[in-house]
């Protein structure tokens, strides 16, 4: 009794530790769910985050459910007719083979739903919740919907099914293998050794042999002279010994048997049959839409010989798969071979000779005559290739590029000329890290250009936000999760104004910002949530967090906002776990209303939130209302879109829209989703599928909505493409006659394609300056200036994009033509020449291309910098317009130059730049830079040989001294 009772106990301990162990396993499989349900709780999308749990509900327990219970019936039928048609003597335990019935079924079931939840979850959501493009396709008469939208569902659907028809077969082997080993089948039937010849048959029944061993009193013989009879025999029969041992039965097969247990499996093998070519004739039905999305020959989409011979070769394999199906299914039933495979030889031979067809007709009839041939797919090509990229709305405009700017033009475009951008982006950056970091841990990742209203003026800016660089604080727990947890600032600054050394004049700066400017105040500076902000930070913690660094000593602070997730104790555990930290759980600085801020690098943030949009690597901070946040370009994209060559040949893209502007509080961390492109079919889906999500453009605040920029990633892939698709002659297309190509220019010192820049300028024909990205086209292989595309970005105008076409009749100068201009100039050659001598590098800028009422502006900065200094110093600016080339320290000085005094004045505060030779902008001579030294060294040594041509012999005296007293400077 007691070692029963120890038994039953340990059995019932064992069982709770099972259960304990199965419990724990869980709630660690869950942590990772649960933690990001807290996350998308904190951040009140909680239906977004239910939205692919609840869809893969709703597809699996269905689709187990069903599948699972038609199997079990698909199972029992074949053991029925298994046990009606197989005799056996073994006895079966059913209730084994039911369990064992209902195992395969929900295995089957499993695998089904497994894919099923898997693959076409949210391809569903699209196909239920699409929106129309209003545009169908011209070869089936689809709307473009269907190829967006439902196409992908119905081919994954496809391929399911395929997978399932093999598992189907699989099933049905396995089954009939277990069915065989529960029940083994009578297929054999023994028959003696002793019974091959005849003279074995005639002594059985002339000894009364009844082949029986335990029918007779001896064994199987009736009387003993049978028994010596039979003993004689053996010594007739080559002397074997009566004593042998008897050989064993041989089997033989019953054919009649074996027969029939092939025939059970009959109808099985006609569902799989049939199923397999109806599955290929809906495989050839798929494949016929592939056409709009290849090339063949000269066009893009479904050409000629698609349409001609493809096409047809398709439908006939269709309607061949069918009958071979019917003929499979007769062919089996009937025990012929003939009916089972003559549609499926045909449809070998009509692939063949389809493959065969298409190449001779494409090779001796549409490539011979294609421009005929093509002519209308072409039309195709052009129209649906600019529908996808937005280009089929551009506005084109005649530009004369004429030579006749005055100095009253010029100063009539003072908003334009103001905000000419003579900073550039990297050396901006370089400046910042060098003098506005503070403290080594602080970094500005990126210099983000935008606009802002500056003393009541519309003024082109760069910001950058100072965040803390992880890699470079003390690698502690507590440091970088407690005590480090946030950036702080910005630095703000024209891009048109330097100061006396050629840097930024900043606008913002310091810890705490400074602002030197009435309409851009920094309140909230902490930046909690960044580009750099990979760690999680824990806040209201006991440990004060670092704010900010003053003077010898440091300011410390608590956070105040409403991002984190409260650490209860059981959220404790379960973050600690995730974040595979010992300590979060431990530590004592850590209270019940701490909270943790996770997935605060905006760029992961927005991916975890929405992974079906495509993010521009290239977020921005704006600032409004004191308060600090970051905007993130999304685009919603496809590579679906009919007779659209891709612009990608990795990703097949061929469809993209700048739909949706992220906006992320950089304090608080909300994230808000806005749609600014309401005639994006893809966005309007996307926002069935997550109304909470996704917010109408205007409830966009409209102080951030004033800083939303059209995208460079966007244009520069706009203008890829309308390198060629700008041609709407089908004939000039075809024979790429009007090829054109995204400009070069000289950046640094060597060649490179250009980028879009950013401007603020007063377009042609417009009232006023404006915010505009721009990038300019020469001809293929050419140099001189074709066109010059222009996204317009504030107000109404966001989005429009125009095209100033330069007129074909005269040569415009393009942008390598001016770097050629630039390099030959003498006096331009000659400081280049010096500067590289005296210990220093110089480098150039970007080239902008400027309208200017009907004429042109090429501006280009320079920078020089010395060896021992890493902060580029703008010294020049150089102004080409026309044949003519203007090189002086300011570009106020350049325009000057070009179009006589008074045309351009400096913005106050910059007006004494890095040329100007007058100490008392640029202080003493005991505090210039090398740089300094050595642009004044140049420009005493000008001053000479213009003293000497003028024959001013004293003049020419003193710029000598002055030139060998910075000359000695330098060799100190």
């Amino acid at each position: 009794m007691n070692s029963s009772g120890e038994k039953k106990k340990k059995h019932v301990g064992l069982k709770v530790l099972i259960g304990v162990v199965v419990i724990i396993a869980l709630f660690l499989c869950l942590i990772g769910f649960i933690t990001d349900f807290l996350w998308f709780k904190e951040l009140d999308y909680v239906s977004v985050f239910f939205t692919k749990l609840l869809t893969q509900l709703k597809i699996g327990v269905p689709t187990f459910i069903i599948v699972t219970f038609l199997a079990y019936v698909y199972l029992k039928f074949l053991k029925r007719g298994y046990f009606k048609k197989v005799v056996s003597n073994e006895v079966t335990d059913h209730r084994r083979l039911n369990l064992i019935s209902w195992g395969l079924a929900g295995l089957y079931g499993a695998i089904t739903t497994f894919f099923a939840v898997k693959k076409l979850w949210f391809l569903l959501l699209q196909f239920i919740n699409s929106t129309g493009f209003d545009k169908t396709d011209p070869l089936y008469d689809m709307d473009i919907s269907f190829y967006v939208f439902k196409l992908n569902f119905i081919e994954e659907a496809n391929q399911l099914l395929i997978v399932l028809l093999i598992a189907f077969a699989l099933l049905t082997v396995i089954y009939y293998s277990v069915l065989l080993s529960v029940r083994t089948p009578q297929i054999f039937d023994r028959v003696d050794d002793a019974k091959d010849d005849a003279d074995d048959d005639e002594d059985a029944s002339g000894s009364g042999y009844d082949g029986q061993t335990a029918g007779g009193q001896f064994g199987g013989f009736d009387n003993i002279n049978d028994m010596f009879g039979k003993f004689a025999k053996s010594f007739q029969n080559g002397g074997k010994s009566p004593f042998q041992r008897a050989a064993k039965p041989k089997k033989q097969l019953d054919h009649s048997n074996l027969r029939l247990l092939i025939s059970i499996a009959e109808k099985q093998l006609i569902i799989v049959g049939v199923l397999f070519f109806l599955m290929v004739g809906m495989n050839f039905f798929l494949k016929q839409y592939d056409l709009l999305f290849g090339s063949t020959g000269a066009v893009y989409g479904a050409g000629f010989t698609d349409v001609k011979v493809t096409l047809w070769v398709y439908r006939i394999i269709m309607g061949l798969s069918v009958l071979a199906a019917v003929g499979f299914a007769i062919g089996i039933t009937k025990k012929k071979f003939k009916p089972a495979v003559i549609a499926p030889v045909a449809m070998l031979i009509v692939g063949a000779v389809g493959v065969g067809g298409a190449l001779v007709v494409q090779n001796l009839v549409v490539t011979p005559d294609e421009i005929n041939k093509e002519s209308k797919y072409l039309e195709r090509n052009i129209e649906y290739t600019q529908s996808a990229y937005g280009l089929n709305d551009v506005d084109m405009k005649g530009f004369e590029a004429n030579q006749n700017l005055t100095s009253k033009d010029i100063a009539n475009n003072a908003d334009t000329i103001s905000n000419i951008r003579i900073n550039d982006y990297a050396p901006a950056k370089t400046f910042y890290n060098q003098t506005q970091s503070i403290r080594q841990y602080y970094t500005f990742n990126d210099v983000d250009v935008d606009r802002y209203m500056i003393n009541g003026e519309y003024t082109q800016t760069f910001l950058s936000a100072r965040e803390i660089d992880e890699e470079k604080i003390s690698d502690t727990w507590l440091n970088k999760h407690l005590k480090y947890t946030h950036g702080y600032g910005v630095t703000l600054s024209r891009v048109d104004k330097i100061t006396a050394s050629g840097q930024p004049d900043m606008l913002i700066d310091s810890i705490p910002p400074v602002s030197r400017v009435d309409e851009v105040d920094i309140k909230q500076p902490e930046i909690y949530f960044g580009e750099l902000t990979s760690n999680y930070a824990l806040v209201n913690t006991s440990e004060d967090e670092f704010d900010y660094p003053d003077g010898n000593s440091n300011k410390y602070a608590r956070y105040k906002g409403t991002a984190g997730i409260k650490l209860n104790p059981i959220n404790r555990l379960m973050f600690a776990i995730r974040e595979h930290s010992l300590k979060t759980l431990v530590s004592g600085n850590i209270k019940s209303d701490s909270r943790i801020l996770i997935n605060r690098k905006i760029t992961d943030r927005v991916q975890e939130i929405m992974p079906y949009l495509s993010y521009d690597k290239d977020p921005y901070m704006v600032t409004e209302n004191g308060k600090l946040y970051w905007i993130i370009d999304a685009y919603t994209h496809t590579n679906n879109y009919p007779y659209s060559e891709s612009y990608n040949d990795e990703t097949k893209t061929n469809y993209i829209r700048n739909s949706v502007k992220v906006v992320i509080d950089a304090y608080n961390g909300t994230t808000d989703y806005y749609i600014v492109d309401d005639t994006d079919p893809i966005a309007q889906t996307f926002k069935k599928i997550y109304p909470d999500l996704f917010k109408d453009g205007d409830k966009m605040p409209q102080e951030i909505r004033a800083h939303i920029r059209y995208p460079s990633m966007l244009l520069d892939i706009q203008a890829s493409v309308y390198q060629r698709y700008h041609m709407n002659d089908v004939k000039v297309f075809y024979q790429n006659e009007d090829l054109w190509q995204i400009s070069s220019e000289i950046y640094g010192t060597k060649e490179q394609e250009m980028t879009p820049n950013y401007y603020i300028m007063k377009l042609p024909g417009e009232n006023g300056a404006e915010f505009v990205n721009s990038i300019p086209f020469t001809p293929k292989d050419k140099k001189n200036l074709t066109g010059l595309l222009v996204a317009r970005n504030d107000g109404d105008n966001y989005g429009k994009l125009v095209l100033y076409q330069m007129p074909k009749s005269k040569i415009v100068y393009g942008p390598m033509q001016v770097e050629a201009q630039i390099d030959q100039n003498t006096e331009i050659s000659k400081e280049f020449s010096l500067w590289s001598s005296a210990g220093s590098s110089y480098s150039r800028g970007n080239m902008f291309v400027v309208p200017i009422e009907d004429s042109l502006l090429y501006i280009e900065p320079v920078y020089l910098e010395a060896t021992n200094s890493s902060i580029p110093e703008v010294k020049r600016v150089i102004v080409a317009y026309g044949d003519q080339i203007a090189y002086e320290a300011t570009l106020a000085d350049a325009l000057n130059s070009l179009f006589g005094e008074g045309s351009a004045h400096e913005s106050p505060g910059s007006e004494e730049a890095s040329g100007d030779t007058d100490t008392s902008a640029g202080g003493s001579d005991a505090s210039l830079s090398q740089t300094e030294i050595v642009s004044r060294a140049q420009e005493a040594f000008d001053n000479a040989q213009k003293a000497q041509k003028d024959g001013d012999w004293a003049k020419y005296g003193e710029y000598l001294k002055e030139l060998e007293k910075y000359l000695n400077m330098l060799s100190e």
